[in-house]
């Protein structure tokens, strides 16, 4: 498991969200609460003189423009460098790509191929590496994911999130972020679509000391029962378009989330969605577009916990504590 981070230190980096323990977690979902209040209400640029390297191996709409407003309206500013201008181990190793760039910028978010690419950049970067997302985990959704959440129930310890469908870079995040919070979470995905082991490992690990519960299931209304929010991911993730035909038949029709499955869920259940959505596949269009919809919150929400990350890694304790 990754080194916990104590609540008055900056931290290196920001990988799988295992680097926050419950009290770095609600640290920064009340500084994206407080940032999201005051936004265009305050001259505060706490990031004034600071600047953010942002990679890309794979397209972005939400990453690229959460990280890039949030970087300007924080004070800073952003570099961004896409698949044919920055090439992680191909022409220069990744440590090398870390140690350049860490003599240029105070911070690096990478959205990459492999996992293995952004550790070893936070390896060997003396500035905060952050994942934008990688094959395994895709922390900053799950950020996003959890301040709608708390704006819509108030609380998280003590919910329950019910995922459905494909066991995928969110969903192991999700696991995570759900022990942390003290969530109890169900999962319900084909088997041979199961969350990362290792991902359920360290989320089990975490929630024995949070009280949360994590279930694994096939069945999508077992996992829904009682659920106070139901989240599910497109079912062929970007770099799966071989598979397609093959993921279609393993979750449909079973896996969709529709009026039926949510309304086993309980009363007022909430549901999300990290977009963009293949809509008619995962989800219906009743479901995204309904009254307990919060996906467009949600999306919002990415630049916000975007811009408490980026305070929370980049600034010292006591800057930090005068955000929240």
């Amino acid at each position: 498991m990754p080194p916990r981070v104590g609540l008055m230190r900056t931290a290196k980096s920001f990988l799988t969200l295992a680097e926050l323990n419950p009290a770095d977690l609600a640290l920064v979902l009340d500084v994206s609460k407080k940032l999201k209040e005051t936004r265009g209400r305050t001259s505060l640029r706490p990031l004034k003189g600071k600047t953010v390297a942002l990679l890309f191996e794979k397209p972005s709409t939400r990453t690229r423009v959460s990280f890039q407003v949030a970087v300007s309206e924080l004070g800073g500013a952003s570099v961004v460098l896409n698949s044919d201008e920055v090439q992680l181990g191909r022409g220069e190793t990744i440590e090398d790509t870390a140690r350049v760039l860490s003599r240029y910028v105070h911070a690096i978010m990478a959205r990459v191929n492999g996992h293995s690419e952004v550790e070893r950049l936070a390896a060997a970067s003396s500035v905060p590496v952050i994942n934008g997302l990688s094959d395994l985990y895709h922390p900053v959704q799950i950020l996003a994911d959890l301040l709608t959440l708390r704006e819509r129930k108030g609380r998280l310890a003590g919910l329950k999130v019910a995922w459905v469908g494909d066991g995928d870079n969110v969903c192991n995040s999700w696991l995570i972020g759900a022990a942390t919070a003290g969530i109890d979470i169900a999962v319900a995905t084909p088997s041979a679509y199961a969350p990362d082991r290792k991902a359920v490992e360290t989320a089990s690990s975490i929630a024995s000391g949070t009280g949360a519960s994590i279930a694994l299931t096939g069945d999508p209304r077992k996992a829904a029962q009682g659920a106070d929010c139901v989240i599910t991911d497109t079912f062929v993730s970007m770099g799966f378009d071989a598979q397609r035909n093959e993921r279609v038949r393993a979750f449909l029709p079973r896996y969709r989330v529709d009026s039926r499955l949510m309304a086993v869920a309980k009363r007022g259940a909430i549901f999300q969605h990290c977009l963009p959505a293949h809509r008619g596949e995962e989800v219906t269009d009743d479901v995204i577009d309904g009254k307990n919809s919060a996906v467009w919150d949600e999306a919002e929400n990415r630049l916000h916990t975007t811009k408490a990350l980026l305070c929370y890694l980049m600034l010292k304790g006591p800057e930090l504590q005068t955000l929240r």
